[in-house]
């Protein structure tokens, strides 16, 4: 089985081609209040210079559909992770407008087999599902890992037919593990590749991909 990477939260045209160049699947962009926020001008500058075969992801935080979908197709985008708890019935409308060309992620906060959130898991509209670590101030670029054995046994043990994508506290010192403890479709990185909050350390994403890839391979 393949591993799909993305290295998420890029602000700069240098940084996506880096990661671009490590060997990522996707790059993510932010659009929400964060440090890592980029507006619609920035995304598109650093997309229009990217590979046109690397995903490029929008991160939506509590948008409406009209936003997203602006935002779509203003930057040029080829996905969206819907970083919230959307309405009902705004991943049939992207996937209605867009087509079957455009990534859809949902978002699963990890907190315990008894918190997991069915609504998501069971959206047949979305690609796949990113599964997350949250803290009483920050949605996502936690640096916090969620319990990887308990996520193990409750979800990605027996995932079906779901595209399942680890994210939260993960680092090229720990992606190996992540990946043999759960086995996940893909993962998704943002702070353990930061050289300082919201700039990429090149070299940390070059590990995070090589180190993410040969794990797959055992």
């Amino acid at each position: 089985m393949s591993l799909w990477i993305k290295i998420c939260a890029n602000t700069s045209l240098d940084d996506a081609l880096h990661a671009a160049d490590a060997g990522a699947d996707a790059l993510g962009f932010v659009f929400a209040p964060s440090p890592r926020c980029v507006n619609v001008d920035q995304a598109t500058l650093m997309v229009q210079h990217l590979p046109a075969a690397i995903e490029k992801i929008g991160v939506f935080v509590d948008a409406s559909f009209d936003e997203i979908a602006a935002t779509v197709e203003a930057v040029g985008l080829t996905g969206v992770q819907l970083h919230f708890h959307p309405p009902d019935g705004i991943s049939t409308r992207l996937r209605r407008q867009f087509g079957p060309g455009l990534r859809i992620l949902r978002l699963l906060h990890f907190r315990g087999a008894e918190t997991l959130d069915a609504t998501a898991l069971n959206d047949h509209d979305a690609d796949g599902i990113l599964v997350d670590s949250r803290t009483a101030t920050a949605v996502g670029g936690t640096g916090v890992a969620f319990d990887w054995d308990a996520a193990r046994d409750a979800l990605f043990g027996d995932p079906g037919d779901r595209r399942l994508i680890a994210a939260g506290g993960l680092s090229p010192q720990n992606v190996a593990e992540a990946i043999a403890r759960l086995r996940p479709w893909g993962v998704d990185v943002v702070s353990g590749v930061e050289a300082s909050r919201g700039r990429k350390d090149p070299a940390k994403v070059r590990a995070f991909v090589a180190n993410a890839r040969a794990a797959m391979r055992r």
